[in-house]
């Protein structure tokens, strides 16, 4: 069996795992980065609209904890919340903008700050309404530059299956005593269709979050949960699952389960949410309106939605200079364009679809997990930072803080680890039946339904016992499936989604209490 050796395993390729590698890669240590996607530009990022926070010399208001704090309705950690304070513009300098020149959108006096739901005062940087995309590119840009960075590979359409460990992967019974530490992970070649065996002195998860489990999303395909189901099996603690944002306004289209997003940044810039019958509606919900948080504003649009019996509620900006809107918003004008949406003199047709995932891996302010020589970092990982609810704009910053924050934790001992004999870790048992596409497809869909349906936007007790039944019943076939099926990436998938599909039930069942983006009508 191929067996590669690295110092540093980075299993996804967005804002939060490049960040990491980055930093490592200037101390000359050997990093894989893999990616399930054959083009490493694919991730959450890559979507990313809005913006990212940046607390900035000489801002004269020091109240991001208080607007973290109050978009969680006071359940995150204060703790995350201050270092995202005190050295997410640091590192968003040193990062983005000194090293990989990132080109965020800047005029004759500097850059440029807009303001989104939530936030006490302008502190977002942009670009355009592709922010991410271009934080994706600059860092991957920078990255590449194998003159500069040797040590650096690309594990470029490989889907990682699970993370080795002595325990559950060892040759020898006695390996089972030893610490329960993560060695690396075993990856698939889609292209080839082989396992690979990977080691790694130190693996970093940063596989982003799990939108795509629901039939409707605004997220890269890949946000299926593997690093979540990948860390619960290794023995890692997951926290705070029941906590899935939904984003208040996708274009509505029924074309595919990933919905445009329409970024918050647009009702930040003034576009005001009407229903169905041209009545603006958000006063009577909250006093902040169309700046509300986002899971009162998904709350509220559903909720006109039924009102009055209309399939999407409308979000208009066409009262804007028509230039301007073009200029501020190009993407969207564009996507929106295609669907015969012009968005400079009607307005757009939205839905709330799930965006975030606000729980995760448990780790430490380092990023580290309750497993040894395991981190995990960006959308994954869960420090408690988001609580209950995420405050808009912090997903980029936090990938990039705690990325490079992670980075510096490892550096501190990865010299003196040593990787772990690969003889000693079992070879990868391939299945032996061929997969019936339809029915992994059939399977998927029944996923997402059900999560849509029954663990959604809301929730009672009737709807979570009938999701637990259908993913009992679910969970138990495709393990046998899995067992003896020759491994695809939709396979690998679905195991994984319904994993943590589970999870995120269980979770909305122990809480009874409706806070931030859960809510419970009974």
């Amino acid at each position: 069996m191929n067996t590669l050796e690295f110092d540093i395993l980075i299993i996804g390729s967005g804002v939060a795992g490049l960040v990491c590698a980055s930093e490592l890669a200037e101390k000359g240590l050997k990093i894989g980065i893999v990616t399930r996607e054959h083009d490493p530009q694919i991730s959450n990022t890559l979507w990313a609209q809005g913006g990212t926070i940046f607390p900035h010399e000489g801002e004269v208001h020091k109240d991001l904890v208080e607007d973290i704090q109050k978009a969680s309705s006071y359940t995150s950690n204060v703790e995350a919340a201050k270092i995202l304070e005190e050295q997410s513009g640091k590192i968003l300098k040193e990062v983005l903008i000194d090293k990989v020149k990132t080109d965020f959108e800047r005029d004759e006096l500097g850059l440029c700050f807009t303001k989104e739901a939530a936030h006490s005062f302008p502190r977002i940087l942009f670009k355009g309404d592709y922010t991410g995309r271009e934080i994706q590119i600059s860092l991957l840009n920078h990255l590449k530059d194998q003159s500069r960075f040797p040590s650096i590979t690309f594990l470029q359409g490989h889907t990682a299956i699970d993370l080795i460990t002595p325990l559950h992967h060892g040759v020898h019974l006695q390996q089972r005593y030893e610490e329960n530490k993560v060695l690396g992970a075993y990856l698939f070649n889609r292209t080839q269709e082989v396992v690979i065996k990977v080691l790694a002195k130190t693996t970093v998860l940063a596989t982003g979050g799990v939108g795509a489990l629901y039939l409707h999303h605004s997220n890269a395909e890949g946000a299926r949960g593997d690093g979540h189901a990948m860390a619960r099996r290794a023995g890692a603690v997951l926290t705070n699952m029941e906590f899935i944002q939904f984003h208040p306004t996708t274009f509505f289209d029924s074309s595919s389960h990933r919905r445009f997003l329409i970024s918050e940044a647009l009702r930040g810039e003034g576009g005001v949410l009407i229903n169905s019958e041209g009545n603006a509606f958000m006063e009577s919900y909250h006093p902040d309106r169309e700046l509300a948080p986002r899971d009162v504003v998904s709350r509220s649009i559903d909720e006109e939605m039924i009102k009055t019996r209309h399939d999407c509620c409308y979000l208009d900006i066409s009262f804007k200079d028509s230039t301007w809107i073009k200029e501020r918003f190009p993407t969207i004008y564009e996507h929106c364009l295609k669907k015969n949406v012009d968005i400079t003199s009607e307005p757009i047709p939205v839905v709330p679809a799930a965006h975030y995932t606000c729980g995760g891996v448990k780790t430490d302010l380092d990023g580290k997990t309750s497993l040894t020589n395991l981190y995990a970092v960006g959308e994954v990982a869960c420090t408690g930072l988001h609580g209950a609810n995420r405050l808009a704009s912090t997903s980029l910053a936090e990938g990039v803080t705690w990325g490079y924050l992670a980075a510096q934790s490892i550096m501190k001992n990865v010299d003196i680890l040593k990787n772990y004999p690969s003889e000693n870790i079992r070879d990868w048992q391939d299945g032996s039946v061929v997969a019936d596409p339809a029915l992994i497809q059939q399977d998927w869909l029944t996923l997402k339904q059900t999560m849509w349906n029954y663990v959604g936007l809301t929730r009672t007790s009737n709807r979570l016992k009938r999701g637990e039944a259908m993913f009992r019943e679910l969970y138990e076939e495709i393990q046998r499936f899995y067992r003896n099926a020759y491994l695809q990436d939709e396979l690998i998938g679905l195991r994984n989604g319904v994993e943590v599909a589970s999870q995120v039930l269980s979770a909305s069942m122990r809480n009874r209490q409706s806070v931030g983006c859960f809510y419970r009508l009974d």
